[in-house]
């Protein structure tokens, strides 16, 4: 099942970016609403592969069009890919998306397309480890500090190269809700501001 894209009469000097999540869309929304009234940069719609999902309730009320895909669509007739290049998207924004994506999406946006883990890679990376199983892993471990790392997607899960991180404390009695919104805080403040950066910086050098 999908909904289609409504294309938007907009400045072709705008970036066109799409996100791709999972689950609720707390960083979703986060990111549509920093970009909302952005002069250069616009979020033409969020991908789901989850029709539950409640990241789709959340772009519909802030009036983004939503795209729903199962893995048939992502790994074997390539109609994600098609979605992508008709909808002229210039950027892939991971926010929550607990997939692999497929090789020739990677390739075809080598380097345009950007995740972020609640996680100081390289550890607690890897299949499996999202949301609350990171940061139990943190805490098992007895480390004393965690935090966010924003990194460049490609086939390996949280294997692409990085490109910003920012740590927070792990304070004795943390639990794995106390670390999570710590980590949700920096998400917030600093996941649109990079993307903001890379994309820019990217538009420029071309």
């Amino acid at each position: 099942m999908c909904y289609k894209i409504i294309d938007i009469q907009i400045n072709k000097k705008m970036l066109r970016l799409i996100l791709f999540a999972s689950g609720s869309g707390t960083n979703v929304e986060n990111i549509i609403r920093y970009f909302k009234d952005h002069p250069d940069i616009k979020i033409i719609g969020v991908c789901c592969n989850n029709p539950k999902a409640f990241v789709i309730q959340r772009a519909r009320e802030l009036q983004v069009p939503v795209y729903v895909f199962n893995r048939a669509d992502l790994y074997e007739s390539g109609s994600v890919l098609q979605y992508l290049q008709s909808a002229e998207t210039d950027w892939i924004i991971l926010a929550g998306f607990l997939w692999l994506l497929p090789e020739n999406i990677v390739q075809y946006y080598h380097k345009r397309i950007v995740n972020i883990h609640p996680a100081l890679l390289p550890g607690y990376g890897g299949k499996g480890m999202y949301g609350m199983r990171v940061h139990q892993a943190v805490i098992d471990a007895d480390e004393k500090e965690s935090g966010i790392t924003i990194h460049y997607v490609n086939t390996e899960y949280d294997k692409g190269d990085i490109i910003f991180q920012a740590k927070c404390p792990v304070s004795p009695g943390e639990t794995p809700e106390t670390l999570a919104e710590k980590v949700h805080r920096l998400e917030y403040e600093y996941y649109p501001k990079i993307i903001e950066k890379l994309v820019k910086e990217r538009y420029k050098s071309t």
